[in-house]
Protein backbone atom coordinates (compact mmCIF):
# COMPACT_ATOMS: atom_id res chain seq x y z
CA UNK A 1 0.00 0.00 0.00
CA UNK A 2 2.89 2.36 0.71
CA UNK A 3 3.88 2.15 -2.97
CA UNK A 4 0.38 3.14 -4.13
CA UNK A 5 -0.20 6.77 -4.96
CA UNK A 6 -3.68 7.45 -3.55
CA UNK A 7 -4.06 10.91 -5.05
CA UNK A 8 -6.85 11.50 -7.57
CA UNK A 9 -5.78 14.56 -9.53
CA UNK A 10 -8.35 14.00 -12.28
CA UNK A 11 -11.34 13.77 -9.95
CA UNK A 12 -13.41 16.79 -8.99
CA UNK A 13 -13.42 16.51 -5.20
CA UNK A 14 -16.60 18.60 -4.91
CA UNK A 15 -18.51 16.01 -6.92
CA UNK A 16 -16.80 12.83 -5.73
CA UNK A 17 -19.07 10.73 -3.53
CA UNK A 18 -17.94 7.92 -1.25
CA UNK A 19 -20.80 5.36 -1.27
CA UNK A 20 -22.66 5.46 2.01
CA UNK A 21 -24.61 2.49 3.29
CA UNK A 22 -26.87 4.65 5.43
CA UNK A 23 -28.29 6.20 2.29
CA UNK A 24 -29.37 2.73 1.22
CA UNK A 25 -30.85 1.61 4.50
CA UNK A 26 -32.23 4.93 5.71
CA UNK A 27 -34.52 5.72 2.81
CA UNK A 28 -38.19 6.32 3.49
CA UNK A 29 -40.05 3.18 2.50
CA UNK A 30 -42.95 3.42 0.08
CA UNK A 31 -46.21 1.89 1.23
CA UNK A 32 -48.01 1.61 -2.12
CA UNK A 33 -48.15 -1.65 -4.04
CA UNK A 34 -45.11 -2.20 -6.28
CA UNK A 35 -46.02 -1.30 -9.86
CA UNK A 36 -45.19 -3.54 -12.82
CA UNK A 37 -45.50 -3.10 -16.58
CA UNK A 38 -45.72 -6.34 -18.56
CA UNK A 39 -44.82 -6.52 -22.26
CA UNK A 40 -45.25 -9.50 -24.59
CA UNK A 41 -44.03 -10.03 -28.12
CA UNK A 42 -46.73 -11.59 -30.29
CA UNK A 43 -49.95 -10.62 -32.04
CA UNK A 44 -51.22 -14.16 -32.58
CA UNK A 45 -54.75 -14.92 -31.45
CA UNK A 46 -53.44 -17.69 -29.19
CA UNK A 47 -50.17 -16.12 -28.16
CA UNK A 48 -48.17 -18.18 -25.70
CA UNK A 49 -46.08 -15.19 -24.72
CA UNK A 50 -49.32 -13.39 -23.85
CA UNK A 51 -50.64 -16.40 -21.91
CA UNK A 52 -47.36 -16.57 -19.99
CA UNK A 53 -47.60 -12.83 -19.33
CA UNK A 54 -51.11 -13.28 -17.93
CA UNK A 55 -49.83 -16.00 -15.59
CA UNK A 56 -47.07 -13.65 -14.45
CA UNK A 57 -49.62 -10.90 -13.87
CA UNK A 58 -51.78 -13.15 -11.69
CA UNK A 59 -48.77 -14.08 -9.60
CA UNK A 60 -47.63 -10.47 -9.21
CA UNK A 61 -51.10 -9.41 -8.04
CA UNK A 62 -51.19 -12.33 -5.58
CA UNK A 63 -47.83 -11.15 -4.25
CA UNK A 64 -49.18 -7.66 -3.61
CA UNK A 65 -48.27 -5.93 -6.85
CA UNK A 66 -50.20 -3.70 -9.23
CA UNK A 67 -49.89 -4.53 -12.92
CA UNK A 68 -50.47 -3.06 -16.33
CA UNK A 69 -50.27 -5.24 -19.44
CA UNK A 70 -49.50 -3.41 -22.68
CA UNK A 71 -51.22 -4.69 -25.81
CA UNK A 72 -48.79 -4.23 -28.74
CA UNK A 73 -51.56 -4.38 -31.37
CA UNK A 74 -51.59 -1.09 -33.24
CA UNK A 75 -48.15 0.05 -32.09
CA UNK A 76 -46.33 1.42 -35.15
CA UNK A 77 -42.79 0.51 -36.02
CA UNK A 78 -40.19 2.86 -34.53
CA UNK A 79 -39.78 5.98 -36.68
CA UNK A 80 -42.85 5.06 -38.75
CA UNK A 81 -45.06 7.39 -36.73
CA UNK A 82 -44.58 10.45 -34.52
CA UNK A 83 -43.98 10.13 -30.79
CA UNK A 84 -47.43 11.63 -30.28
CA UNK A 85 -49.08 8.45 -31.61
CA UNK A 86 -51.64 7.24 -29.05
CA UNK A 87 -50.10 3.78 -28.63
CA UNK A 88 -46.62 5.23 -28.21
CA UNK A 89 -47.88 7.63 -25.55
CA UNK A 90 -49.71 4.79 -23.80
CA UNK A 91 -46.54 2.71 -23.68
CA UNK A 92 -44.34 5.56 -22.51
CA UNK A 93 -46.78 6.60 -19.80
CA UNK A 94 -46.93 3.03 -18.53
CA UNK A 95 -43.12 2.79 -18.54
CA UNK A 96 -42.88 5.97 -16.49
CA UNK A 97 -45.53 4.66 -14.06
CA UNK A 98 -43.85 1.29 -13.50
CA UNK A 99 -41.25 0.48 -10.87
CA UNK A 100 -40.46 -2.85 -12.51
CA UNK A 101 -41.12 -4.65 -15.78
CA UNK A 102 -41.58 -8.12 -17.23
CA UNK A 103 -40.57 -8.70 -20.85
CA UNK A 104 -41.84 -11.93 -22.43
CA UNK A 105 -41.02 -12.81 -26.02
CA UNK A 106 -41.40 -15.80 -28.27
CA UNK A 107 -38.08 -17.01 -29.64
CA UNK A 108 -38.30 -16.74 -33.42
CA UNK A 109 -35.36 -17.58 -35.70
CA UNK A 110 -33.16 -17.72 -32.62
CA UNK A 111 -34.05 -14.25 -31.39
CA UNK A 112 -36.72 -12.14 -29.75
CA UNK A 113 -39.49 -11.03 -32.08
CA UNK A 114 -39.59 -7.73 -33.91
CA UNK A 115 -42.80 -6.94 -32.01
CA UNK A 116 -40.93 -7.25 -28.72
CA UNK A 117 -38.00 -5.17 -29.94
CA UNK A 118 -40.29 -2.46 -31.31
CA UNK A 119 -41.88 -1.95 -27.91
CA UNK A 120 -38.51 -1.62 -26.23
CA UNK A 121 -37.28 0.73 -28.95
CA UNK A 122 -40.25 3.05 -28.42
CA UNK A 123 -39.29 3.45 -24.75
CA UNK A 124 -36.68 6.20 -24.91
CA UNK A 125 -33.38 6.14 -23.09
CA UNK A 126 -34.20 9.65 -21.99
CA UNK A 127 -37.00 12.19 -21.91
CA UNK A 128 -35.10 15.39 -21.47
CA UNK A 129 -32.66 14.61 -18.64
CA UNK A 130 -34.93 11.87 -17.20
CA UNK A 131 -34.33 8.20 -18.01
CA UNK A 132 -37.70 6.39 -17.85
CA UNK A 133 -36.21 2.93 -17.20
CA UNK A 134 -33.09 3.73 -15.21
CA UNK A 135 -32.92 1.95 -11.86
CA UNK A 136 -36.13 -0.02 -12.39
CA UNK A 137 -36.22 -3.79 -12.07
CA UNK A 138 -36.69 -6.21 -14.94
CA UNK A 139 -37.55 -9.89 -15.35
CA UNK A 140 -37.19 -11.61 -18.72
CA UNK A 141 -39.05 -14.68 -19.99
CA UNK A 142 -39.38 -16.48 -23.32
CA UNK A 143 -41.44 -19.18 -24.97
CA UNK A 144 -40.38 -21.44 -27.81
CA UNK A 145 -42.02 -24.01 -30.02
CA UNK A 146 -39.12 -26.43 -29.83
CA UNK A 147 -36.44 -27.36 -27.34
CA UNK A 148 -35.43 -24.98 -24.61
CA UNK A 149 -33.31 -22.05 -25.72
CA UNK A 150 -31.97 -18.94 -24.03
CA UNK A 151 -31.21 -16.70 -27.02
CA UNK A 152 -34.22 -14.42 -26.53
CA UNK A 153 -33.79 -14.01 -22.78
CA UNK A 154 -30.08 -13.32 -23.23
CA UNK A 155 -30.84 -10.64 -25.82
CA UNK A 156 -33.41 -9.03 -23.55
CA UNK A 157 -30.86 -9.03 -20.73
CA UNK A 158 -28.50 -7.06 -22.94
CA UNK A 159 -31.28 -4.59 -23.71
CA UNK A 160 -32.16 -4.32 -20.03
CA UNK A 161 -28.56 -3.39 -19.26
CA UNK A 162 -28.60 -0.88 -22.11
CA UNK A 163 -31.76 0.66 -20.64
CA UNK A 164 -29.95 0.80 -17.27
CA UNK A 165 -32.39 -1.53 -15.58
CA UNK A 166 -31.74 -3.89 -12.68
CA UNK A 167 -32.29 -7.23 -14.40
CA UNK A 168 -32.88 -9.92 -11.79
CA UNK A 169 -30.73 -13.10 -11.87
CA UNK A 170 -33.59 -15.56 -12.40
CA UNK A 171 -35.39 -16.00 -15.72
CA UNK A 172 -37.87 -18.32 -17.44
CA UNK A 173 -37.62 -20.10 -20.80
CA UNK A 174 -40.61 -22.31 -21.57
CA UNK A 175 -39.91 -24.97 -24.19
CA UNK A 176 -42.63 -26.49 -26.40
CA UNK A 177 -45.02 -23.90 -25.05
CA UNK A 178 -47.96 -25.40 -26.94
CA UNK A 179 -47.83 -28.30 -24.47
CA UNK A 180 -47.75 -26.13 -21.36
CA UNK A 181 -51.15 -24.40 -21.55
CA UNK A 182 -54.62 -25.90 -21.35
CA UNK A 183 -57.59 -25.10 -23.60
CA UNK A 184 -58.58 -22.22 -21.33
CA UNK A 185 -55.15 -20.67 -21.67
CA UNK A 186 -53.96 -21.45 -18.16
CA UNK A 187 -50.48 -22.81 -17.59
CA UNK A 188 -50.35 -26.43 -16.50
CA UNK A 189 -48.54 -27.54 -13.34
CA UNK A 190 -44.90 -28.22 -14.22
CA UNK A 191 -41.31 -27.31 -13.44
CA UNK A 192 -41.73 -24.52 -16.01
CA UNK A 193 -44.63 -23.08 -14.04
CA UNK A 194 -42.73 -23.29 -10.77
CA UNK A 195 -39.88 -21.36 -12.38
CA UNK A 196 -42.31 -18.60 -13.36
CA UNK A 197 -43.44 -18.41 -9.72
CA UNK A 198 -39.79 -18.18 -8.66
CA UNK A 199 -39.08 -15.39 -11.16
CA UNK A 200 -42.05 -13.28 -10.11
CA UNK A 201 -41.24 -13.76 -6.43
CA UNK A 202 -37.67 -12.62 -7.04
CA UNK A 203 -38.83 -9.65 -9.10
CA UNK A 204 -41.11 -8.43 -6.32
CA UNK A 205 -38.33 -8.81 -3.74
CA UNK A 206 -35.79 -6.91 -5.85
CA UNK A 207 -38.33 -4.19 -6.56
CA UNK A 208 -39.16 -3.72 -2.89
CA UNK A 209 -35.45 -3.69 -2.10
CA UNK A 210 -34.41 -1.11 -4.70
CA UNK A 211 -37.33 1.13 -5.67
CA UNK A 212 -36.85 3.69 -2.90
CA UNK A 213 -33.08 3.92 -3.33
CA UNK A 214 -32.98 3.73 -7.14
CA UNK A 215 -32.09 7.44 -7.53
CA UNK A 216 -29.05 6.92 -5.30
CA UNK A 217 -28.06 3.63 -6.95
CA UNK A 218 -27.95 5.21 -10.41
CA UNK A 219 -26.41 8.55 -9.35
CA UNK A 220 -23.14 8.84 -11.27
CA UNK A 221 -20.06 11.00 -10.91
CA UNK A 222 -19.79 11.60 -14.67
CA UNK A 223 -23.38 12.79 -14.88
CA UNK A 224 -23.03 15.04 -11.84
CA UNK A 225 -20.41 16.89 -13.87
CA UNK A 226 -22.89 17.59 -16.65
CA UNK A 227 -25.68 20.09 -16.77
CA UNK A 228 -29.16 18.86 -17.63
CA UNK A 229 -28.76 20.36 -21.11
CA UNK A 230 -25.45 18.60 -21.70
CA UNK A 231 -26.87 15.30 -20.45
CA UNK A 232 -29.89 15.60 -22.75
CA UNK A 233 -27.66 16.30 -25.74
CA UNK A 234 -25.41 13.33 -24.99
CA UNK A 235 -28.11 10.70 -24.58
CA UNK A 236 -30.54 12.02 -27.19
CA UNK A 237 -31.01 9.27 -29.80
CA UNK A 238 -33.29 11.09 -32.24
CA UNK A 239 -30.52 11.95 -34.69
CA UNK A 240 -29.23 8.38 -34.87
Amino acid sequence: MSLLDLSLPNVDATLFDKPNGTRLSGATRSTHAPRFLLLYGSLRERSYSKLLTLEAARLLVAMGGEVRIFDPAGLPLPDAAPETHAKVQELREAAAWAEGMVWTSPERHGAMTGIMKAQIDWIPLSLGAVRPTQGKTLAVMAVSGGSQSFNAVNQMRILGRWMRMITIPNQSSVAKAYQEFDAAGRMKPSAFYERVVDVMEELVKFTLLTRDVAPYLVDRYSERRESATELTARVNQRAI
